[in-house]
Parts: structure tokens; sequence; C-alpha cells
């Protein structure tokens, strides 16, 4: 068909690269369209069609020119008409042709002229979204790339964001999205029955952007859809209502690590895999897959992927940056006096950026690189992991289905640890997955639902004290609730749950901060970090966050003490006073309230910013 389409994924931060992009890539590709991924700011990727707009035409009236060299200046000058900047640029004072070439493609991107229906460039555009508190980036990023699409039949929006908010999304944009998964025929081309939910993922447009994700050195696999669980605070149910039991996914790793290379582990987004009758097919289809227990992987040699990949004509903007990450990265390693032959090679053959860098180039090359490359891929066998991301259901937990997955690499086991009332469930699945080898595990811990924040305490502590007993690594990671269809809420994370107020959540975020978002094993550094008890759990929820935050300091000079005393010896009036303000976590008009006098003593420790505190640390309390 040959269309013109472009991916795009706001320019949030996410872990994860979109894998609904990655599978409509691999749709178009097989149908012959031409696709572009991008994710950053569309000012950018607008301003890079408009060089080549401009490029195509001075080459036209000058071949003679490697106007790719001067891109940087050029688009400097698209964007700020700042004349000086074309100053080394040849033509552009002796050639009126190339100056009125200039001229036009500046007021061209000043006055957004891509946006008009005759100069927009894709026949389709795809935007992704995820988490509803990135609502206005997300937002934003859809009103802007629909206008780059040649008609609005054309642009699609999908993703959790988009199914969750199908009506505020298109009363926001216009567009009305794709809900759910793309799991029926037919549903981007009303002729062509691939089913593009099974499709293999296309890792190559990961790289075409400078984005980085964490987890990239990874497989991304559904083995499931769905849950048989319909909690209400989840929205899986909204997303993937109807429950798969089995999607194999060693074909895919195959096809996968024959075209892009292979990844060193498994990560599975199964929402509730013990639920499948089918799980020891899935166990086993992930052993076919190259995860058994046993396996190990060697990291490809990159560099020659990607001349396979160019020389396939799979992806070549992608392929050609990737080869120029590779030679810096070459460069740096060995150090510039050991690499000046290989250094000048790339700079006579304009290979040492990626805006002047060419196929030809780099395939003209290779034979003299590849040895270099062979040396620097010379890589030893690594441990593989499997990882089920979003945890497993304790209640489902078995001795059979444990003994089974100890049949493959599976670090950590994740176990879902939703709620107090679980804990006698929860606490005999952790024991049966130790008692079958499993002794690196993890879970989520939910807060700020409907459970009290001595609730977390508790949670919190059963793992550490059954890390002491069972000689095991148990990492929580409490994730805050947040109501994703509530009006009030869903473009924020301003939502306080019943039990909760704001001081305490900003004291468990400051703890947080301080443990990278998790709490692992250790009883000592709980207890400091959270409290030995749930007295001292409750005086920490009251602590002034300075206090939390720099507490060896203000522990050493006496002053938590001192707060902690004249917290309690408040009156039952001065309480009533401090207690709701505290709670609220805003302390910045204390001066203008009717106070009784301990009661702005004891507020007025709340007062102590970070700036403040750090700067007691530098000068010794001066």
């Amino acid at each position: 068909m040959n269309r013109q389409i472009l991916l795009v994924e706001p320019n949030y931060k996410n872990k994860y690269p979109p894998m609904g992009l990655m599978k409509i890539s691999t749709y178009y590709k097989n149908l012959g369209d031409h696709v572009t991924f991008f994710k950053g700011d569309l000012r950018e990727l607008v301003l890079d069609d408009t060089f080549e707009m401009l490029k195509k035409q001075l080459y036209a009236n000058d071949n003679t020119i490697f106007w790719e060299q001067y891109k940087p200046q050029i688009c400097q000058f698209l964007k700020r008409g700042t004349v000086a900047l074309l100053e080394e640029v040849p033509g552009y004072k002796t050639n009126p042709i190339i100056t009125d070439l200039f001229r036009y493609y500046r007021q061209f991107f000043f006055h957004k002229d891509y946006f008009k229906p005759e100069f927009r460039k894709y026949d389709r555009v795809g935007i992704t979204t995820l988490f509803t508190f990135y609502w206005d980036i997300t937002i934003k990023t859809i009103n802007f790339a629909k206008q780059l699409c040649k008609t609005e039949d054309g642009v699609m929006v999908g993703g959790v964001m988009a199914s969750i908010l199908a009506d505020r999304v298109e009363k926001a944009t216009g567009i009305k999205p794709h809900v759910g998964t793309l799991d029926t025929p037919g549903e981007l081309d009303p002729d062509n029955d691939m089913v593009i939910d099974t499709l293999p993922l296309d890792y190559s447009i990961l790289e075409e952007i400078d984005y980085h994700y964490p987890a990239s050195n990874a497989y991304f696999a559904y083995m499931t859809r769905g849950c048989v669980n319909k909690c209400s605070f989840c929205a899986v149910p909204k997303l993937e209502p109807i429950y798969k039991d089995f999607l194999p996914v060693s074909e895919q790793v195959r096809i996968a690590e024959e075209q892009y290379g292979a990844k060193r582990d498994l990560l599975l987004l199964d929402n509730n895999v013990l639920a499948s009758h089918r799980f020891n097919d899935i166990i086993e289809d992930i052993k076919a897959a190259g995860f058994s227990s046993t396996d190990t992987y060697i990291a490809p040699n990159q560099y020659e992927i990607a001349i396979k990949n160019l020389r396939q004509g799979q992806n070549d903007r992608g392929y050609i940056k990737s080869c120029v990450k590779q030679f810096r990265k070459l460069i740096e390693k060995y150090g510039a006096e050991k690499m000046q032959d290989v250094y000048d090679l790339l700079r006579d053959k304009n290979l040492l950026e990626e805006y002047t860098a060419t196929k030809e180039g780099i395939l003209e090359t290779y034979d003299i690189l590849k040895p270099y490359f062979e040396k620097f891929y010379a890589n030893k066998p690594k441990k593989r992991y499997v990882d089920f991301n979003q945890g497993i259901d304790s209640r489902l937990i078995t001795d059979e289905k444990m003994e089974k997955l100890a049949e493959i690499p599976i670090r950590p086991v994740r176990i879902a640890f939703d709620h107090w009332s679980l804990h006698e469930r929860y606490e005999e699945a952790v024991r049966t997955a130790v008692r079958h080898g499993h002794t690196s595990l993890s879970n989520y811990i939910l807060y700020n639902y409907k459970d009290r924040p001595i609730e977390l305490y508790w949670r919190l502590k059963l793992n550490v004290d059954l890390c002491e007993e069972l000689d095991a690594s148990i990492y929580s990671f409490p994730m805050k609730y947040h109501p994703i269809e509530d009006p009030n809420y869903f473009n924020n994370r301003d939502y306080i749950g019943e039990h909760w107020n704001r001081k305490f959540i900003r004291t468990i975020q400051a703890v947080l901060n301080s443990t990278k978002g998790k709490v692992g094993k250790g009883h000592d550094f709980f207890c400091k970090a959270f409290g030995s008890n749930e007295e001292e759990f409750y005086k920490l929820l009251y602590m002034p966050e300075a206090m939390i935050i720099y507490r060896f300091y203000f522990e050493g000079i006496g002053m938590t003490d001192q707060w902690w005393s004249d917290f309690n010896s408040l009156s039952s009036e001065e309480m009533a006073q401090v207690k709701p303000i505290i709670e609220g976590n805003n302390f910045t008009n204390i001066d203008a309230l009717d106070l009784l006098p301990n009661a702005r003593k004891v507020l007025n420790y709340y007062r102590i910013t970070r700036d403040e505190a750090e700067q007691w640390i530098k000068t010794g309390g001066n």
C-alpha cells in the first residue's frame, strides 16, 4: 500500500515501551507501508519533516553541496529565524533561489503551514495513551498529531487512558478512541483479517527515538488477557473484559530474536496468570522460548544486527541511528588515541553524526569495522529471568503451581497484597513459594483506598518478619490508589482515601523517596524507616517532613524529641487546633490564624523547609 504511518507516544516518562504501537507497526509493515515512530516534542518531528522538504529543493538547485552537513544550523534558523545562523551555509548569500528557499521554509515553519491539508504528510496517525494523570500532555499530543494526518478518519487513539476515559478523550480531541485491545480482524482495515494483538512486536521502532526505556533488554508479551476477579479499584475488567487463558509467546520470541537479536529477559504483563486452566502449557511455552531454569543469554552483536537490517531495508532510519550510537561507544570504550584510524574513517565517511550518516556509508565501512565490533561484543553468558510484572494472585497459589513455576527462572515472584484482610492467605502463599525455592519475592501494596494507614504498616512489617523467619528477600512496593475514572481526580494525583489525609500521604512518600519506592528486608532498617511499633508509626505520620527527610540531623540536635514532647503536651483544645492543620499539610498561613501559644509553637516546627534544613546541615546549624 505504501502509506505513510506515524505512530506517537506522548513525551511522558515510562518504564516500558508501547507494545500496542509495536504491534501496529508490524501490521503496517506487513502491508508494505512506511512507519515512523516518535516520542518527544512533536515540534521537532515537524521541524525534521520541514528540513527534509527544504533539503529536497536544495539538492534540486545545487547537488554539489552536502546539505545534511548543515542540518543543525538550518534547523535552528527554521525555528528562530536568525539569519546569522546561515553565515557558513553555502549559497545562502550568493544564490538567490537558495536564499528564497530558506526564507520560504522559515515562514512555512513559523506559520505552521505543516498543519494545512495540502502539506500534511501522513495517511494514518496513531497515538497511544497511558496513565490518566498524564492527561494534559496526552491531550496536547493528540490535538497536535491529529493535524498532521491527511484525513480525520486516519487518526487512531488507543491505550489505557483512552479506553478508561473514552468519552472525555473524544470531547477534548474530537477523536473517538479505540477501547480495549485490537483483538478482532479488520479493526484498522476492514478488508484485512490480521489480528493485531497477536502479531509480533516491532522492536526496531525503538531505535528511532532518543528516549531510553529503563526495561529495554527484554521481550514484552502477554500469555493471558484479562482477570477473573473484578476488584473495585482495578481497571483491567474494562481494558480486557474477556479472560483469555493461553497466548503462546515462543514463536514471537523466535521471530524477534531472529530479526532484532536476543533479549536477556522475558517480561510478561499478565494480570492474573494463575487463573489460567492452561498454566502448565504457559510454563512449557516459556521454556520453549529459551527461558528454562538452565538457559543463559549472550548479549548479541548489535552492530551485526543493525547491518543485517540495513541490508534488508528494515527501518533504515532506526538502524542508521543505532550504528552512529555504536560508533561513538566504540571510540569511547577504547579511547580516541587507540581508535584514531577508526575515527578518521568515520569522519571521512560522515558517520559520526546521525544527520550526516548514510546507509551506503555504513555498509561501505562494514568489512573494516567488523573486527572491532567482534571484540566489542565478546560477551560472556548471563542468567536469564522471567518476570510476571503485574504480580500473581496469592489466593491461587498452590504447591503444584509453585513447583511448576520453579521450572523457569522467575525473579522475583511478585505477589499482590492489596488489603490486610488477605494477610493469612498472603502469608501462606509466601510460605508456599519459599518452600519451592522461590526466595526472591516482591509485592505491590495498595494504600489510600479503603485501608487505614496502620494496615499499610502491618503489611510492610509482615513482609519484614517473613524475610527474617524464612531467610527470603521480599521487596514491597507501596502503590498509592488513584481513582482514574473520577472526574475530580482522573488528571491529577490529589485523591485522598477515606482514612487518609494529605500529611499521612506525604509522610509515606517522604519515606519512600529515601528508599527509592521500595521496602526491603532488614528489621533494623524497617524499624528506623517506619517505626518499631504502632506508636512509632503514628509518631512518624505526624512528624514534620524535614525531620523525616533529614532524620539523623534533627535527632542529633535533639529537635525531634523536643517536637514530640511539645506535641504530646498539647491540651485537648490545643490539639483540636493543631491536628486539622497538620493533616491538611498546609502551613503557609499560620501567622494569620488565631492560635493558642502552644499550638503555634508546635506548628512552627512544620514550617522548616528542606532548603533551610540543608543550609543548617551545611553550616552546622548557623
